[in-house]
């Protein structure tokens, strides 16, 4: 039985800020209603391989090895500048374009781009691996279906909260595109945040 301490926690957790809402929210402002949805569906697949990982015990070879940690780690923070600059270039594939004239982005892309954010953050598998197993019975047997469980409840919170972020950015979208001052802003605020993120996770120890 799924305990109210455990979803009320999942929920705590998705609702704080963070690089997938980030995205989401960038991608509902840029492109609309469509992207955002594709945006949180790709974010919340890019938690599969985290939980595997957690429910398997892989976890705790990542964190006991330096060097594989280092490498996911730099990798995705290589990928959040990259992010970064896509919003900051004339025609970056996530930047909050005023006058609605850029190609959207399709579908597949979007999503991949969401899910390769989790996927490069080592530290999601340490934390899964810290989080789900105090919410088990304690019968060895059935721990990894109870994993498999609590991890798909947290997907679908994810899933659930990331889609009213970008529902509401899209909302936004309709109010903010009227300004060229209020786009550059948002450009340079969003690849900010992109950077402020990669430099956190460089600083992130196994």
């Amino acid at each position: 039985m799924i305990s109210i301490q455990f979803l009320l926690t999942a929920f705590v957790v998705v609702i704080a800020p963070g690089t997938g809402v980030i995205y989401t929210l960038a991608l509902g402002l840029g492109q609309g209603r469509r992207a955002a949805l594709w945006a949180a569906l790709g974010c919340t697949f890019g938690i599969v391989p985290h939980l595997m990982a957690a429910t398997l015990g892989l976890a705790a070879i990542l964190h006991t090895s330096a060097i594989l940690f280092s490498v996911i780690k730099w990798a995705g923070v290589a990928y959040l500048l990259y992010l970064a600059w896509q919003m900051l270039k004339q025609d970056g594939a996530l930047r909050v374009d005023a006058t609605g004239t850029s190609q959207p982005d399709p579908g597949w892309r979007i999503a991949r781009r969401g899910a390769l954010i989790n996927i490069l953050n080592p530290k999601l598998s340490i934390f899964f691996l810290a989080l789900l197993p105090p919410f088990l019975s304690g019968n060895p047997a059935t721990a990894t279906v109870e994993m498999t469980v609590l991890g798909g409840i947290f997907m679908v919170l994810t899933f659930a909260v990331f889609v009213l972020y970008g529902c509401f950015a899209s909302l936004a979208r309709n109010w903010l595109l009227g300004s060229d001052k209020v786009m550059r802003w948002l450009n340079r605020s969003f690849a900010a945040v992109f950077a402020a993120l990669a430099g956190r996770l460089a600083l992130e120890r196994a």
